[in-house]
């Protein structure tokens, strides 16, 4: 190697502003990815359809842009305002059945039912479950807000 160049891995830079740049790529290269969102998955189970996340904005905003595609939201958070993740979701129809058990992503969970009444149980990590009912109409979106005290 010579004396202007500068070896990074197999590449070899002739000069130093190259070689800065090729280390600084490299370096680049080496951070953990963090403002990158993973796509909110789209899950279907019988008749529903449903998604969750929102734990970060592109997360957020990525569900906020599909909300007419949905006929309910959730909103998961503490009655201090933080949002709260890795909540379990049950819903069962009006005749008590089961339509949909699983754990939200994130703060926001947003599902697609045929137009019913429902109940929603909503179980924090600590263990700790909210109840509410809903009437859905495919329509209008129907928000419901799950807030509890403590995690």
């Amino acid at each position: 190697m010579k004396p202007n160049q500068l070896q990074i891995g197999n590449v070899i830079a002739r000069t130093p502003i190259l070689g800065a740049a090729a280390l600084l790529l490299g370096s680049a290269l080496l951070l953990p990815v963090t403002g990158i969102c993973a796509e909110n998955i789209v899950h279907a189970a019988g008749t529903v359809t449903y998604v969750s996340g929102g734990v970060d904005d592109a997360s957020l905003d990525a569900l906020k842009a599909n909300l007419q595609k949905y006929d309910l939201k959730l909103v998961f958070a503490l009655k201090s305002g933080a949002f709260m993740s890795e909540v379990k979701v049950s819903i069962s129809d009006a005749k008590g059945n089961a339509v949909l058990n699983t754990t939200s992503d994130g703060p926001w969970f947003l599902a697609q039912l045929p137009a019913g009444s429902y109940k929603i149980v909503a179980t924090s990590s600590s263990g700790d479950s909210i109840t509410q009912l809903a009437a859905v109409d495919p329509s209008k979106l129907k928000t419901l807000d799950f807030r509890w005290s403590s995690e």
